[in-house]
């Protein structure tokens, strides 16, 4: 499901107001211009430095406002196109690398790799604001392990579905960190264009298109 884009009607209406405002105001100011060229003292002709002033400041906002009609034309079409390049993701499977899982039916999983064998490993989950929720002991050895959740925090309480994030402490004997990385995957479900950037929806969680890691049919 593709959440459409908010229409750019008010955005139109604005840009041919100001142009209807100002092609008055201009008409206004020949009509002038010309009366007073009709009624002046030929002895005497007005000075026209001051008329040819006020042309060149109607011809820079005229132009003023078609660079932000161009402008707001580009912004559209870049939307557009990121819009339909995001469209190429729904039900795809992706991998995500930046820690988060969406937790969602009370599961979420998780797999993470250890570039060489620790002495010890912490498990952190962390819910939307950073709080802990859950803490446990991972595994050790190096290579690739799984984390399947259940959603219930430290104390056993059953947690709403949302976005969480896995990180994983590792150490070795001398207490040095041992590099690791957290991957996550999901179906992603929906497109949410209503920010005017898209979103990837994967179960609860939302995602920028730079946080996709893989995808797979």
């Amino acid at each position: 499901m593709v959440t459409p884009v908010s229409s750019s009607t008010a955005t139109t209406a604005d840009t041919s107001q100001s142009m209807k405002q100002l092609s008055g105001n201009f008409s206004t100011f020949l009509t002038l211009l010309t009366t007073q060229l009709k009624n002046q003292d030929p002895t005497s002709p007005m000075d026209s430095n001051a008329f040819t002033q006020q042309l060149v400041m109607y011809s820079q906002v005229e132009q003023q406002i078609d660079t932000n009609t161009n402008l707001k034309s580009l912004l559209s079409q870049n939307t557009t196109n990121a819009g339909a390049m995001a469209a190429a993701y729904l039900g795809k499977k992706v991998s995500v690398t930046n820690g988060n899982a969406a937790l969602s039916g009370g599961a979420a999983n998780w797999v993470y790799s250890l570039n060489s064998a620790a002495a010890s490993n912490t498990l952190s989950i962390t819910d939307a604001n950073g709080r802990t929720v859950w803490s446990g002991t991972g595994e050790t050895a190096a290579g690739n392990h799984t984390l399947a959740w259940d959603g219930k925090d430290t104390n056993g309480n059953q947690l709403s579905d949302g976005t969480y994030k896995l990180t994983v402490t590792a150490k070795d004997s001398a207490s040095n960190a041992i590099t690791s990385t957290v991957a996550s995957a999901g179906v992603v479900g929906q497109i949410d264009m209503t920010g005017g950037t898209p979103k990837l929806i994967v179960g609860t969680m939302e995602l920028d298109l730079g946080d996709i890691a893989a995808i797979a049919n």
